[in-house]
């Protein structure tokens, strides 16, 4: 598979490199208090030590409008794409080590399924920070070529991933819901999809 980067113009479709802001202490303090499993990701929504850190308020002002948000991360090693993700509003990704991001877009979505031959692949490099527009389908990062896991800031509303909302659906779309803010399609192969979540990736699980 084909691996763009952010700054190519094929990426604004699916979002935009961040500048003007400094992350270099919010990197260093994801890489002392965070762990990065050998096999598989973690996911913590929020994480009080880096919502400690200066640059949060720069966040929560310039990249959110003064919208309340939570910094968290993902980290680990993966190299499959299981689930294609979306949340009402932008994601902001922040790179400690290069990883690559399966996107898609939502409005492909085709009677509740996604066809995986239109993903693609970009290259976030470390230290880099990228918002993923809340029309935008992804999921856990990949491992960056040649690297043995990855350690990403993941920056978003307050409350998202966090306990679903109890309610009844009414229409198709609200049982693809797995979180808070949070509407999930999972490949049949993936262990999402085992545990009950929407199946609805058809064609080739991608391996990166």
């Amino acid at each position: 598979m084909k691996v763009q980067k952010v700054t190519d113009s094929s990426f604004s479709k699916y979002g935009k490199v961040l500048s003007g802001y400094g992350f270099e202490k919010l990197l260093d303090t994801l890489r002392k208090c965070s762990e990065k499993p050998s096999c598989g990701t973690i996911y913590v929504p929020s994480d009080e030590t880096l919502e400690a850190c200066e640059v949060y308020a720069e966040l929560r002002d310039r990249a959110y409008g003064g919208m309340p948000i939570q910094i968290g991360y993902c980290n680990g090693s993966n190299h499959r794409l299981n689930c294609l993700e979306y949340h009402r509003d932008s994601e902001v990704d922040i790179a400690a080590d290069d990883v690559i991001l399966l996107l898609g877009r939502q409005d492909e979505i085709q009677d509740g399924t996604y066809d995986t031959s239109k993903v693609e692949a970009f290259l976030l490099p470390a230290g880099v920070a990228v918002e993923l527009y809340a029309t935008t389908l992804h999921y856990a990062p990949c491992n960056g070529e040649g690297k043995d896991g990855f350690r990403v800031i993941i920056v978003l509303p307050r409350g998202t991933n966090t306990e679903m909302p109890q309610f009844t659906a009414g229409c198709e779309e609200d049982r693809w819901m797995t979180a808070r803010n949070k509407w999930l399609l999972a490949h049949p192969d993936a262990p999402e999809a085992q545990n009950g979540a929407h199946v609805g990736l058809i064609g080739e699980n991608i391996s990166i």
